[in-house]
């Protein structure tokens, strides 16, 4: 039998069909509107049925016995397991008070609904401490796109004639929005790639500009200096629609392409070429990305990545950036049943917790702290849900003696992980296939589709949503969780758009609420205080934050340990993200291993020579935090003075966790974000050990 539904192996939300024979799935394929030469390759979903029925799948609750270090796991039903999960919830809330609970949320578990059941079940509780991973990955720069036009915005790659792709390499990570890419390239669209990395796409590119990691900021202001010293700037969008032109112009004028070039590792008529180019082929679309995200300086180097769609008047435009319209939905979240003085522990990222009306919070860097320092309060137990904290959080040496100081933890996740070696009680998640869900996706924009469950639970595995629900009927919360299935919650939240569940089960492929519609600002303005595109907010002036990013010049390098630079003169970078791994997930699944089978370190030839390497080599790489251990691959790919370390490998190989290198000191003051994507280290060989002494 042949089934549409969504796959979430990983975020791009792909359209897929699925055969599934007896109740197991035999293979999913991606539905795509180009010939099949023409289409973009997944591995993971190549790999679909051995992810799902992999034998290291959770099938039973596990209840820990005889203590972390020394205990065993035994199998529970779920009646004892939520049962005991409850009870601990009821305990703290009574010993410390509801706040001492949190809930971190992670990728794995897909975003969009599941999110607000969570946020209404700790609401309802009366803990805040619902937190998300959004500081290290797209919120942050969500905050940026708001903070300048209202909304974060959608390529509209189709009728581009140009495309300038910034720390985003769409082909290792979202298949169709890769298709789109390549297929713009082919009918003759402009290609210019910001990366430090040459991936396939900068490959690609008529413009390849290899920037120093983590200095994003001072490139987009160069340019932002060229658009308007040249004057190729939209003078009527400029002057209409647009609040602070002379003070980015001010920002601007310090950070000619001729001042800024050698900080940044590029020559100067490269920056005014990328600046010309994508100024002059109007329509031109701008696609951001995850390398502009756990950088230190990630929202104000945003902030000015957003302003060069407004200086060219690409925003709302066919073949530009469009602003979305998302379905009319039911906010779930019950923040109204929130206490007054409910403190999160992220308090001191107050724009950051509320800048849009349901993200909530995601400065997830305040968990240790909360733990380790008490600061503000002491957090005691913890929810991980589809997460990985012990692998995936920066200085994760730090976060794993704060999960290990817990008094309590419970992990929700289809296999079992190096967060898990920490949990009183691990909860087997159903994968993608089996549970019926609305994604962030379907929630954000105007067209709605479902993922749809395709098999039964493996095991005695049940959906992320059953186990909020239930365990919401546990502590009380009848009521607020009325809902007897899925379906019915999902024709609730999407009550005001008029679309149900059976609407979508009926077009599988999807449903729009409307119309897609540009110019909209036409009419209504943009969704900030001043209705306009904000190059200088009198919201952050108000705050004590740059209105205008760079306003102050560039001074701080923004690598992490630069105060180190002398003992760790390299700059390692993480990634950058296979096609054949989720972050830390299915690393152990072996169609996935057949070519990618260990961490590796890329270096340039040249700085291999220097540091005495040859390709397999294995060495250690060091920063002020930790060591890890790699084998070398020569690479020119990467620029001499850098390393490319092999990211999420930490899950199956300790001593190859790269954020054990990583920095949590430092961070954004805005968004919490630390600068873990790039950091000073350094590197030493591994010596042969010594044969052993022999006697005759």
């Amino acid at each position: 039998m042949e089934k549409t539904t969504i796959c979430r192996l990983c975020s791009a939300c792909c359209l897929v069909t699925v055969e599934v024979t007896d109740g197991r799935l035999v293979r999913a394929r991606r539905q795509s509107p180009l010939p099949e030469e023409r289409q973009w390759f997944c591995p993971k979903l190549s790999a679909a049925a051995a992810i799902t029925h992999a034998p290291e799948r959770l099938q039973r609750p596990l209840l820990r016995e005889g203590g972390r270090r020394a205990g065993a796991w035994r199998e529970a039903d779920w009646d004892e397991a939520l049962s005991v999960v409850a009870e601990r919830f009821r305990s703290l809330r009574h010993r410390y008070g509801a706040p001492s609970v949190g809930w971190l949320r992670g990728m794995a578990a897909d975003w969009g609904a599941p999110w607000d059941y969570v946020n209404r079940f700790m609401n309802v509780f009366g803990s805040p401490n619902t937190i998300g991973n959004g500081s290290v990955c797209h919120v942050a720069r969500e905050m940026a796109h708001q903070y300048t036009y209202g909304a974060m915005t959608l390529p509209q790659v189709a009728e581009s004639r140009c495309l300038l792709i910034w720390g985003k390499n769409d082909l290792n990570t979202n298949p169709p929005a890769a298709e789109a890419i390549l297929e713009a390239r082919r009918r003759g669209a402009a290609l210019i790639v910001v990366d430090p990395v040459r991936t396939a796409l900068a490959e690609r590119a008529d413009l390849w500009l290899q920037i120093k990691p983590g200095h994003d900021g001072p490139l987009a202001m160069a340019m932002i200096h060229e658009i308007i010293r040249e004057g190729l700037y939209d003078e009527a969008f400029v002057r209409d629609w647009t609040l602070g032109f002379e003070e980015l112009r001010q920002a601007a004028s310090t950070f000619s392409p001729e001042q800024i070039a050698a900080k940044v590792w590029l020559k100067p008529e490269d920056i005014r070429q990328a600046a010309r180019l994508y100024a002059a082929s109007a329509p031109a679309c701008l696609i951001d990305g995850n390398g502009l995200d756990m950088q230190q300086h990630v929202f104000d180097d945003t902030r000015a990545v957003c302003m060069l769609r407004a200086l060219t008047g690409n925003l709302d435009r066919p073949g530009g950036d469009l602003l979305p319209q998302p379905v009319a939905a039911r906010n779930l979240q019950l923040q109204e049943r929130l206490p007054a003085d409910a403190r999160p522990i992220t308090e001191a990222y107050a724009l950051f917790n509320s800048f849009h009306h349901n993200w909530g919070l995601h400065a997830q860097s305040c968990i240790p702290d909360a733990v380790l320092e008490g600061k503000p309060y002491p957090l005691r137990m913890l929810v991980v849900q589809a997460g990985n904290p012990a692998v995936t959080m920066a200085d994760s040496q730090r976060v794993r003696r704060a999960l290990d100081r817990l008094e309590f933890l419970v992990v929700i996740d289809p296999f079992a992980t190096r967060t898990s070696e920490f949990a009183d009680v691990l909860l087997p998640a159903c994968g993608c296939f089996e549970k019926t869900q609305l994604n962030r996706a379907a929630l954000r924009h105007n067209r709605v589709v479902l993922q749809d469950q395709v098999l039964p639970p493996l095991g005695d595995s049940r959906p992320d949503w059953w186990i909020v629900f239930e365990l919401a009927r546990r502590l009380g919360m009848q009521q607020d969780f009325p809902w007897q299935s899925v379906e019915q919650a999902i024709d609730d939240q999407l009550q005001p758009s008029g679309i149900t569940v059976a609407d979508l089960r009926a077009h599988p492929n999807g449903l729009s609420a409307g119309e897609t519609r540009f110019h909209k600002y036409r009419e209504q303005g943009f969704a900030t205080p001043s209705k306009k595109v904000e190059l200088f907010s009198p919201r952050l002036a108000a705050a004590g934050f740059p209105g205008t990013p760079c306003e102050a010049g560039w001074k701080q390098d923004p690598v992490s340990f630069a105060e180190n630079r002398s003992e760790y003169p390299l700059i390692g970078i993480s990634g950058p993200r296979s096609n054949r791994f989720t972050h830390s997930q299915f690393h152990r699944i072996p169609a996935l291993l057949q070519q990618e089978t260990e961490a590796r370190v890329d270096i340039h030839p040249r700085e291999a020579r220097r540091l005495g390497v040859d390709d397999g080599d294995r060495v250690k790489i060091l920063s002020p935090r930790g060591e890890v251990q790699m084998r070398v691959r020569i690479w020119d790919g990467v620029a001499e003075g850098c390393l490319l370390l092999g990211w999420g490998w930490g899950e199956t190989d300790p001593a190859a966790n790269l954020n054990d290198l990583t920095d949590d000191g430092r961070r954004n003051p805005v968004t919490a974000t630390p600068s873990s994507r790039s950091f000073y280290c350094r590197l030493l060989k591994e010596q042969p050990a010594a044969p052993a002494a022999t006697t005759d």
